[in-house]
């Protein structure tokens, strides 16, 4: 299982990213390479706790039966729902929200364990800081090969 806190899953992360450029192009969904940018860098703030969203009803509903998705190899499927939040219409521009996402991702990496945030995910719930750095890094991955990097 990979996780944020492993200096070589981060430095595979960012290599990722620096893969693409203004022009890249998804693969699937409807955001474009800076919004993703931006949707990535909101994620990572509820990891750090930076940002708290409390857990949606649909989510303490499910969560029980779809925890183990956090922690197993299986990657994300194609256009999962989004919670509104998430959704970055309106960006910086790609050079600014690159840089903002790797600051974060550092600092949830450098962090570690003790500064990931203790707040419920806002659909998984209650989330281990072991289960938070997966996620994370489950999550980059997933957008990241949505953008064919």
């Amino acid at each position: 299982m990979k996780t944020l806190y492993q200096k070589e899953v981060v430095d595979e992360i960012i290599n990722r990213i620096n893969k693409l450029s203004p022009g890249t192009q998804r693969q699937w969904g409807k955001m474009n390479v800076d919004q993703m940018l931006a949707h990535n860098a909101t994620t990572m703030q509820t990891a750090t706790g930076e940002l708290y969203l409390p857990q949606i009803l649909i989510g303490k509903m499910l969560a029980p039966f779809m925890k183990s998705q956090t922690t197993n190899d299986k990657p994300f499927r194609k256009n999962g729902p989004t919670n509104p939040v998430f959704i970055k219409n309106n960006t910086e521009g790609f050079e600014k929200e690159k840089q903002n996402l790797f600051k974060l991702i550092n600092q949830f990496h450098q962090g570690g364990e003790a500064k990931c945030t203790a707040n419920a995910h806002s659909f998984y719930g209650k989330l281990s800081p072991t289960e938070w750095s997966s996620l994370m890094y489950k999550h980059l991955d997933h957008h990241l090969r949505q953008f064919g990097v």
